[in-house]
């Protein structure tokens, strides 16, 4: 069952979140993934406006972020100046309080404000589910261009490992707040 969300802030990244949310990630064991040097990247990134960092802190601390790729690496969505909501992430203790969603809405309204549609990738393993099932729940439905592999739409009898790198890809029409 859903609890409610509690008192939660989300904002931009700053330079004082990398270090906690790189430490908080190291405590679940998934430091090789979600390293330090890509939290300041994004910080790098965000600064030069190429990336949109929404992070999210609660009671207890670091809660969860979402990151906007103004100029995603997925070819259909770069021709068509589709920003991409990507490394969506909130920790398993912050589940299912209503941060994600909170996550979600701060994105699609920092995109509205540039474009009209957002877009978003899902990985294909089980690991995903909740993921995919959120995507569907809020509107967002897939671009037609089926499987894609590092970002490249899968041609017909292509093979391709499954992995964090095969994803389907989907998108929303969003309105201005």
């Amino acid at each position: 069952m859903r609890q409610p969300l509690q008192s939660t802030e989300i904002r931009l990244l700053r330079a004082d979140d990398v270090e906690p949310i790189a430490a908080a990630f190291r405590q679940l064991g998934w430091e090789s993934n979600k390293p330090l040097s890509q939290y300041k990247r994004y910080l790098a990134e965000q600064e030069t406006g190429d990336r949109t960092v929404f992070v999210s802190f609660d009671g207890e601390g670091f809660a969860g972020y979402l990151t906007i790729v103004w100029g995603p690496e997925y070819q259909p969505f770069l021709e068509q100046r589709i920003p991409e909501i990507t490394d969506f992430n909130v920790l398993p203790r912050a589940r299912r309080k209503g941060v994600g969603s909170a996550l979600m809405d701060h994105a699609e309204a920092a995109i509205a404000s540039r474009s009209p549609i957002a877009g978003i990738g899902v990985g294909m393993t089980a690991d995903y589910g909740p993921a995919q099932r959120l995507y569907v729940l809020r509107g967002y439905i897939p671009d037609g261009n089926g499987l894609a592999y590092r970002g490249q739409v899968a041609q017909y009898g292509t093979q391709v490992t499954v992995d964090d790198d095969l994803a389907l890809y989907f998108t929303k029409r969003v309105s201005r707040p």
